[in-house]
C-alpha cells in the first residue's frame, strides 16, 4: 500500500537523475564527446533539427569531432549553428565534413568545469529535496483527508527518506565520476 503512495515521487525523482546525466554528458572534459552538440539545432527546410539527424557524427580521434552532413547545403548551416551555440569551438570545414578539435583543458579549465559539475549535483539534491517535501506534505493531508494513522503516515515519509537518501548516493556518485574524467589528464 505504502510503495504506490511513494513511486510518483520516486519516479519524479528518477526525472532529475537523467536530467542531471543529460547535463553532464555536455560537459566537454578535455576529449570530444559528440553530446555536446545535442542541444543544438541547425535550420533545415524551416525548422530546428538536431545536427545527429541531418549529419553523420563521429570521433575519429580522442579530439575531433567530425560531422560529415548528408547534404553539401548544409555545411554552411551547421557551423552557423555551431558558431552561434555555447560550445566554444569554431568549426573548420573543407566543403564535405566540418571537423571540430577540441583543445586540452588548462588546470584551470579543469577546475571551473570541476566546479560548474558540483554545482549541477547540489542544484539536481535540492530539487530531490523539493520533491521529498511535497511528498510529506502530501503525506500530511492525507492524513486529514483519508483519516490515515499516524504510524502510516511516518512509514510512508521514511520511504520516501529511504528513496531520497538513494538518489542523493546516486547523484554523488555521477558527480565523482564526472570530476575524476575532468580532473585526470
Amino acid at each position: 500500500m505504502s510503495s504506490e503512495r511513494v513511486k510518483p515521487y520516486e519516479e519524479r525523482m528518477e526525472k532529475t537523475i537523467s536530467y542531471l546525466q543529460t547535463d553532464l554528458q555536455a560537459v566537454r572534459a578535455g576529449r570530444a564527446n559528440p553530446h555536446v552538440l545535442d542541444k543544438i539545432r541547425v535550420d533545415y527546410y524551416g525548422s530546428p533539427t538536431p545536427i545527429q539527424q541531418v549529419a553523420n557524427v563521429s570521433v575519429p580521434e580522442a579530439r575531433i569531432i567530425q560531422i560529415a552532413p548528408w547534404e553539401k547545403k548544409m555545411i554552411k548551416e551547421i557551423s552557423r549553428a555551431i558558431n552561434a551555440s555555447d560550445i566554444g569551438i569554431n568549426p573548420t570545414n573543407d566543403g564535405q565534413t566540418i571537423r571540430l578539435v577540441f583543445p586540452e583543458l588548462t588546470g584551470e579549465r579543469r577546475k571551473q568545469l570541476s566546479k560548474d559539475v558540483k554545482k549541477m549535483g547540489e542544484d539536481s539534491k535540492v530539487a530531490l529535496r523539493n520533491i521529498r517535501r511535497d511528498g510529506n506534505d502530501a503525506f500530511k493531508k492525507l492524513k486529514k483527508t483519508e483519516d490515515l494513522s499516524e504510524d502510516i503516515v511516518e512509514e510512508l515519509q521514511d520511504e520516501l527518506q529511504k528513496a531520497t537518501e538513494k538518489y542523493i548516493k546516486k547523484i554523488d556518485k555521477m558527480i565523482e565520476e564526472k570530476t575524476k574524467e575532468i580532473t585526470t589528464l
